[in-house]
């Protein structure tokens, strides 16, 4: 017995022979039973470990009948541990003459019956089923095991009968045999099924040997792709998990990017891209004072009336084309929207970065496109009523901040806001009313037209002179800002000047010295600009400097040159 050694075996270590203390002392099987394990819900056995442990079986038994043991003649579920590697040992074999000294009167009936769930019909048919037992007799037993992996509830679960009616009718010869009902099967290991019912057969030699039921586990576990070894398997499995997991954690990274950018681009859309980005970082927004800011506001003209005589539904559809149109209008120019209130737009520029006196060339620019573009807009569900707007202009101061914790909003206050909001309504139907402070900056540009309309009364304010915006010189328009200046942006975009100047606004609003559309604005005839930027001159060469391949400040360009053109390289 002590020189029994093998991987699947459990080692005798010693007995104690005391008379009425007879014990038998082998290793210790940390994790306990295969019949604890069978039955314990909370492990999940998958047929990875199904088949190990059966596999274990197998080469254990193989190993004893091979020896001098011969055979075991009590396998079942309860004599087969798991140390901590979850490697199963034999145990509780041999030694029949010593055992069989134990005196086991004060064993009950239903456990005495319950131990012979194991045995083959031939042994229980015996006088003394409790012998030696043979090696036909433990492939018998090793099929009520692969029972028990099959509805982990014990030898026999489903039968519902007493142990001691199951032994009774297996002893009898019926026919069919009485056997085990197994109702469910391990998933992708349906094959044990068949090899289970040729370990139970009624006739001792048609069952097969456990070198014959170690191939077709092992043909089994190749099959399904696993290892000979448990912790080979597991080590796979480990490896799989592993990169399954980098994959996993790669694309629930890509996939929290992706939605970490779709909200910032909503902050984005609903606050400026300073403010925005304050708040992303948990940085309080202040209050800020600027000292000249030109604001827009439009109405449509007899709203009120065009909602009575359409639906909810069609008035949403109206409001949605048409702001949808000044959104795209809006974003060729250095300005924000504030915010819609129904039919009313709010626009302003020279906020939150400043940029000069550029807010009121902005701001009518923007509202002359607007203008232009309503002209030709065409109400959906009444598409022969005209659509018609009116626009206010006024410069002036403002405080601007963010108010709010939910869904916070970036708000302007000051007179200059009720200012340019009478302007609005004190307006016209398609006129362009602005007030003298912006009159007065537009005419430091000189590309803009007005006409006095002399004196308004306006509420809270009183009488003060405006004007109308007829036109200007150097629009804004779509074919221009198609244009490619890809020949001219890097030089335009590399200058001193055009360095300190930023992007902002809302949309793809661009600064005006730096982008390629804000240029096509500042030029009448682009084509004329693309031929004064083919000469240049620095110390006599006919290229542009370059360094590191970027094209130079330091350069001086030769006439012809307008005016607009000595400008935009200030």
């Amino acid at each position: 017995m002590r020189d029994i050694r093998h991987d699947n075996i459990n080692p005798f270590i010693g007995a104690c022979i005391d008379t009425g203390n007879v014990m038998i002392v082998t290793q210790y099987g940390v994790r306990g039973s295969l019949q604890d394990i069978l039955e314990n819900e909370d492990i999940k056995l998958d047929k990875l470990f199904c088949l190990s442990l059966l596999h274990d079986i197998v080469k254990g038994m193989q190993y004893l009948h091979a020896e001098d043991i011969k055979s075991h003649g009590n396998l079942k579920s309860s004599n087969c541990i798991i140390d901590s590697r979850w490697v199963l040992k034999i145990t509780d074999f041999g030694l029949q003459e010593f055992k069989s000294k134990q005196d086991d009167s004060n064993i009950e009936a239903h456990q005495f019956y319950r131990n012979l769930l194991y045995k083959a019909p031939e042994l229980l048919r015996l006088p003394d089923p409790s012998g030696r037992g043979t090696q036909k007799g433990d492939v018998y037993s090793f099929a009520i095991i692969i029972q028990e992996f099959h509805t982990r509830e014990g030898p026999w679960s489903t039968s519902y009968l007493e142990p001691k009616e199951i032994v009774t009718r297996v002893k009898r010869v019926e026919r069919p045999p009485f056997r085990p009902h197994v109702p469910q099967l391990i998933e992708n290991a349906e094959t044990l099924r068949d090899l289970m019912k040729k370990c139970w057969d009624e006739n001792a030699d048609e069952r097969p040997s456990f070198a014959e039921c170690r191939k077709e586990i092992e043909n089994l576990m190749k099959i399904n792709g696993l290892k000979l070894n448990i912790l080979d398997n597991m080590v796979a499995m480990m490896e799989k998990y592993t990169n399954h997991l980098e994959e996993v954690v790669e694309q629930r990274t890509g996939e929290l990017i992706s939605e970490k950018q779709r909200t910032e681009n909503l902050l984005l859309r609903m606050l400026p891209k300073s403010v925005a980005r304050q708040l992303m970082k948990g940085q309080e927004v202040e209050a800020e004072s600027f000292q000249e800011v030109t604001i827009y506001f439009s109405d449509i003209v007899g709203f009120t009336t065009l909602c009575s005589d359409s639906t909810p539904l069609q008035v949403v559809s109206l409001l949605n084309d048409l702001y949808t149109l000044f959104d795209d209008v809006i974003s060729y120019y250095d300005v924000y929207k504030v915010e819609t209130i129904g039919d009313a737009y709010m626009v302003v520029s020279g906020l939150p970065i400043r940029n000069g006196r550029q807010h009121a060339r902005e701001i009518s620019a923007m509202s002359l496109h607007i203008l232009d573009a309503v002209k030709t807009f065409k109400i959906r569900h009444k598409p022969d009523k005209p659509l018609l707007v009116r626009i206010g202009l006024h410069s002036g101061p403002v405080v601007a901040g963010v108010v709010g914790t939910t869904m916070p909003r970036y708000c302007l206050f000051g007179d200059t806001v009720n200012y340019a909001a009478r302007m609005e309504s004190n307006g016209e139907p398609l006129r362009i009313h602005v007030s003298q402070p912006l009159k007065k900056n537009l005419d430091l540009f000189g590309t803009f037209h007005t006409e006095d309309r002399g004196p308004v009364f306006l509420k809270g304010i009183g009488d003060v002179p405006t004007f109308w915006l007829k036109s200007c010189d150097d629009p804004i328009n779509r074919n221009q800002l198609n244009i490619s200046l890809s020949n001219i942006y890097p030089l335009i975009r590399n200058s001193p000047g055009n360095r300190r100047r930023q992007p902002h606004g809302t949309g793809t609003p661009q600064s005006h010295r730096g982008s390629p559309i804000a240029l096509a604005s500042r030029f009448d005839r682009t084509s004329s600009l693309r031929s004064s930027l083919t000469h240049y001159n620095h110390n006599s060469r006919t290229q542009p400097p370059q360094e590191n391949g970027v094209v130079s400040n330091e350069f001086e360009p030769l006439m012809p040159f307008d005016n607009n053109v000595a400008e935009a390289f200030k």
